[in-house]
């Protein structure tokens, strides 16, 4: 029983994939349309700055998700609160029915940590333990990218191929082995971006729609995922009810003494 739960928590945590019990739909807007010249260039070198530039900079962030989760056709229903330091940690509560939290998780560039408070275990692992759930080339930046919608650092250098069509832009390129596919709207924030490696069989596929307007950004509220690894698949539907940046935040994590290791 406590393998089964944590794993489970396990999976949405360090897929990320993870993100009150009344849902209320954040307002859509219109997605803002990028310069006419960045539009207009048909310079590499300028419009992979152009779509560097389009993304959030933000020194906090914080966002509550109603969350369905399927993990090998079973299904499952959770609240994720998310609070992010830019660079520093990710820090996650995990409530299901009523509001009663299950799980509590700190990640950060080096470690990765997570309370089960259903049977009073803990997981202390280094970050690199994601990499049983993802491709080696997923570091932090990844997962705080995949947060607040924005294209990955790392994906957008100069032997990325750029192609632009109908007021949409097209990057495609291989990062040791990772072939990645990202597709930018107008505004150049991400619509869909396809990870996968075939040497290892993992892939992830992330979709973003339903933007919203968040104190100075436009951030998507609704975000699908679909990540395999081997015989292991996982559908993560988001669908934010709450979004701010940069508010003072505190992101309380501490090992109760009563807690044992989780095996």
């Amino acid at each position: 029983m406590r393998e089964n739960i944590l794993n489970k928590i396990l999976v949405i945590c360090c897929i990320i994939i993870a993100m009150g019990c009344s849902s209320k739909k954040l307002l859509v807007v219109k997605r803002p349309v990028a310069d006419s010249a960045i539009n207009a260039t048909d310079d590499k070198a300028e419009r992979l700055a152009a779509v560097s530039s389009s993304q959030i900079t933000f020194n906090t962030f914080s966002g509550r998700a109603k969350t369905k989760l399927d993990i090998n056709g079973n299904d499952n229903d959770v609240t994720l609160n998310i609070r992010v330091n830019r660079g520093q940690k990710i820090w996650i509560s995990i409530t299901a029915i009523a509001g009663i939290e299950v799980a509590r998780a700190l990640i950060t560039p080096d470690s990765i940590q997570v309370l089960n408070r259903i049977d009073n275990v803990y997981l202390n692992k280094p970050f690199n333990y994601i990499y049983n759930y993802a491709d080696k080339q997923v570091n932090f930046g990844t997962l705080q990218s995949l947060l607040v919608g924005n294209a990955i650092p790392e994906l957008i250098n100069a032997n990325t191929t750029v192609e632009f069509n109908d007021n949409k832009t097209t990057l495609s390129g291989n990062v040791k082995g990772l072939l990645y596919k990202i597709l930018l709207g107008a505004d150049l924030r991400v619509s869909e971006m396809t990870l996968q490696n075939p040497e290892t069989r993992q892939s992830l596929q992330v979709t973003n729609s339903a933007f919203t307007q968040a104190d100075d950004h436009i951030v998507p509220s609704e975000v699908n995922i679909t990540s395999v690894s081997g015989n292991n698949k996982v559908l993560v539907n988001l669908r934010y009810t709450k979004v701010e940046f940069d508010k003072v935040l505190e992101y309380p994590f501490s090992i109760p003494k009563n807690y044992e290791p989780a095996n």
